[in-house]
């Protein structure tokens, strides 16, 4: 039986072998951009889209009480139950993430 000896993996001989420039800072910024959204910025972007839901809900209110002829009262009522269900929505996300960091705060470590 033959004894069979590896030689230790050059990682800097591969690199260049490959063509490639061993750069960490390149590859610290390729790893940076293929991470998804974070949570905090998917909330973030929820609680906006919610706030111009609301907003806009609220203008074509003040528009139909002007009389405005271009806002119709089934567009308005539309986009105040998109609001309400937006804002119902998020209040419900808020109340799992209150009793979430409760049960996180009360576990026994």
């Amino acid at each position: 039986m033959d004894i069979v000896k590896l030689k230790p993996f050059d990682f800097a001989q591969a690199v260049a072998k490959a063509g490639l420039r061993p750069e960490v800072s390149q590859i610290g910024k390729a790893a940076a951009k293929t991470e998804g959204p974070s949570f905090a910025s998917a909330i973030d972007q929820a609680l906006k889209t919610v706030s111009r839901s609301q907003l806009e809900a609220t203008r074509l209110q003040r528009e139909l009480q002007l009389d405005n002829p271009t806002v119709s009262l089934e567009e308005t009522m539309v986009a105040m139950q998109k609001a309400q269900v937006g804002f119902q929505a998020t209040l419900q996300v808020r109340n799992r993430l209150v009793q979430a960091y409760s049960d996180i705060m009360n576990m026994q470590v």
